[in-house]
């Protein structure tokens, strides 16, 4: 079973698939945004490429698990996913999910490896990978 994860941000949109046999994701491009509003034909050409069972999208929460102000961003944009693409959208929690991304590229490529674009990518692998390992 194919799953997509996203890392919704304001100006870039991390992506990354998976499947649950392995409970392993990869990271994909990153999808740019303009306040939020990603290029709708980017997320239809993944869907339709894919095919996925599930999207996933990173519900950012504080540390002691109340809503932010991304929080509604996030929860309008799993909304509209499943309303433009007629699939399943969960959400799940991606508490810390950013500082861990930056963790494992500094680790893999140094400082000099912190880019955006990586940095995106590698949270919607473990908001991908951390859903795998709750449901299956």
């Amino acid at each position: 079973m194919i799953v997509i994860a996203f890392d919704f941000g304001i100006k870039k949109i991390g992506v990354a698939v998976g499947e649950n046999i392995t409970k392993k994701g990869r990271p994909l491009n990153v999808l740019n945004a303009h306040h939020g509003k990603p290029n709708w034909n980017n997320i239809k050409n993944l869907i339709q490429y894919w095919q996925p069972k599930f999207i996933i999208v990173g519900l950012p929460l504080n540390i002691n698990g109340t809503k932010q102000n991304m929080t509604n961003k996030s929860e309008k944009f799993a909304n509209l996913l499943k309303c433009k693409f007629n699939t399943i959208v969960k959400m799940h929690d991606e508490r810390l999910t950013t500082v861990e991304a930056k963790s494992i590229i500094f680790k893999k490529n140094g400082f000099k490896a912190l880019k955006q674009e990586k940095i995106h990518s590698c949270a919607a692998v473990i908001i991908l990978e951390s859903w795998f390992n709750q449901y299956f």
